[in-house]
């Protein structure tokens, strides 16, 4: 188990995992899945759904889907920094990105830019997930929701998972909602749908690499950090 002294912590952030923490056990109970274990989230823009995902055994389960309250932008991925867009792609969090300090209660750094969007010259940066229910390119969640999700990730980073993964798609990634949603941005769309296609059929998250500006995948060990890069590359959209 990692030691409390590597995380973000502050009175106000532990008297809420305190709170919070029967609540979240109850869920896990519900599922019989073990409260610490590694975890893993998806995020669905145009449905305004955050599922978060937990590993039992060799595979992860379900335990809840919680409404996203607020998120700007249009389906797409941001480009630069002010465009007011939401992110798409494949990005995780390490226990330095938690901030119980927050103006919007608590939240956790989505670490964007990650090595595709330097590939592809995109800018921005403080793109969360976080509480309160106003977004300027993050994911808001309500305070309720965030605590939760909040505290199931200290808890899981606590019990040694070094970072969990976050993949956002614009919309669930079926050949029909492509078709539906046909723009400049079908091309990038179809690469993380190769993502989303793995963890749907093996309901374990890809290992991710940049190569020839674009994701790959490949089955190995869960790996939780975002995208690879093995040398700069530069790409455009």
């Amino acid at each position: 188990m990692a030691t409390q002294f590597m995380f973000p912590r502050n009175e106000k952030s532990e008297e809420i995992v305190r709170k919070t923490t029967p609540k979240v056990i109850a869920h896990f109970i519900k599922k019989k899945l073990t409260y610490g274990s590694p975890i893993f989230i998806r995020i669905f823009k145009e449905s305004f759904q955050l599922e978060l995902w937990v590993k039992n055994g060799d595979k992860f389960i379900l335990l809840r889907t919680y409404y996203i309250c607020d998120l700007s932008g249009t389906l797409g991925p941001k480009i630069q920094q002010g465009d007011r867009q939401a992110p798409e792609g494949f990005y995780s969090v390490a226990p330095d990105q938690l901030n119980p300090w927050s103006k919007h209660h608590l939240s956790f750094n989505l670490g964007f830019p990650n090595e595709y969007d330097l590939a592809h010259k995109r800018t921005g940066s403080g793109l969360m997930v976080h509480g309160k229910c106003s977004s300027t390119g993050c994911f808001a969640m309500s305070n309720s929701r965030i605590e939760e999700i909040y505290t199931i990730a200290d808890s899981a980073l606590l019990h040694g998972q070094p970072s969990f993964s976050v993949h956002i798609f614009p919309f669930r990634m079926t050949e029909q909602n492509l078709t539906k949603h046909k723009s400049k941005w079908t091309p990038f769309w179809k690469n993380l749908k190769e993502g989303y296609d793995f963890f749907e059929q093996t309901s374990i998250p890809p290992h991710i690499r940049v190569e020839n500006c674009r994701y790959t995948f490949s089955f190995e060990n869960y790996q939780t950090m975002a995208a690879e890069i093995p040398n700069e590359q530069i790409c455009v959209d």
